[in-house]
Formats: structure tokens, sequence, C-alpha cells
């Protein structure tokens, strides 16, 4: 039996959340989830039409944040660092106007990062969210991939319920290699 990657269980529970379609910002840190989203979609090539590319954070924001104005639920993912070109969106758009939303950010700045740029912003989103009024929970090599999914998957539940954005912060760079 192959190992469960992290990845595969993000990417479970995206879906398992009830996304009807999930947007992503292109980084290597997450393309491990992306290729496990398209591949659990049945996407060919590389490409899904649930599981798309959006070129900023904060398109992503509205893009599927606007969702629930339509009847669906979208999710995001990307890299924390990408909350300094969001918080404009969500705090104007998604939390002002009550549109749930999930969001599944890999975290940069932690043990092992490469890049001392990263550290600057990284090491306060999750501060900066709670302050802004986003609940975020965090998930690490501490929990296994089986929390993984469960947390992300109700980490959905719970943007719907409480007609808010929701944001789950992934540590992956101490987990199973996957590089994502």
């Amino acid at each position: 039996m192959a190992k469960r990657t992290y990845a595969v269980s993000v990417a479970r529970g995206l879906w398992a959340s009830g996304a009807d379609l999930i947007g992503y910002i292109p980084s290597v840190s997450v393309a491990p989830v992306i290729s496990e989203l398209v591949e659990s979609d049945g996407g060919t090539n590389g490409a899904s039409p649930r599981v798309f590319p959006l070129s900023r954070e904060e398109e992503a924001m509205g893009v599927l944040g606007a969702l629930p104005l339509a009847g669906k639920f979208g999710a995001i993912v990307m890299q924390d660092n990408g909350f300094g070109n969001a918080l404009t969106a969500l705090t104007t758009f998604n939390i002002a106007y009550h549109l749930p939303l999930l969001i599944v950010a890999n975290t940069r700045g932690g043990l092992g990062e490469y890049n001392s740029m990263i550290h600057t912003l990284c090491q306060y989103v999750p501060d900066l969210l709670a302050r802004v009024g986003i609940r975020v929970f965090e998930l690490d090599r501490r929990s296994s991939p089986r929390d993984w999914e469960a947390v992300v998957a109700e980490a959905g539940t719970h943007a719907r319920m409480t007609f808010r954005p929701v944001v789950v912060l992934t540590h992956f760079w101490a987990t199973d290699g996957t590089g994502a």
C-alpha cells in the first residue's frame, strides 16, 4: 500500500469540503496538491474543468469568493506570503459581504526556509489574519495525513456555517517530502 501523502490528504479534504471550484496561484510549493486535485477530478494533461490557475491572490479572492452569490462554494490553494496581495480583497469583499471561502495556504518562513526575504511577512500571517477576523487553523507534522484531510474538510463546513472566509495554514516543509 502506497504511503498516503499530505498533498493527497489536502486534495481529498478540499473535495470533501464541498468545493465546487478550486483556484490556485501557481507555485512549486503547492504543485503536488494541484497535481492531486487535477488527477482526482479526472483531469488530463494537467488540466481539469474544476481546478484552474489564477494570476494573483486578490483575483482568486474575487473569482472564488463570489461563488456563493451563485449558490456555489469555492476554495483557493496558495502560499501564505500571498496574503500580502489578498488582504484588501478579503476585507472589503469576502468579509464585508459575508461570503464563505476556503483558503488552504502553504506556509513559508518556517524552519528550513531558504529565502530570507520571506520571513518579513510570513511570520505575521496568522496574527494578521486573526486581527482582521479571519479564522485560521494550522496543520503541521504533528498531525497525521488523515487529520489534515479532516481539518481541511471541516474548515470548509465552518466557512459555510459562519459565512466567512476560513484559512488552513499547512506546514508542508516538514511533512512527507512532497515539496508542497
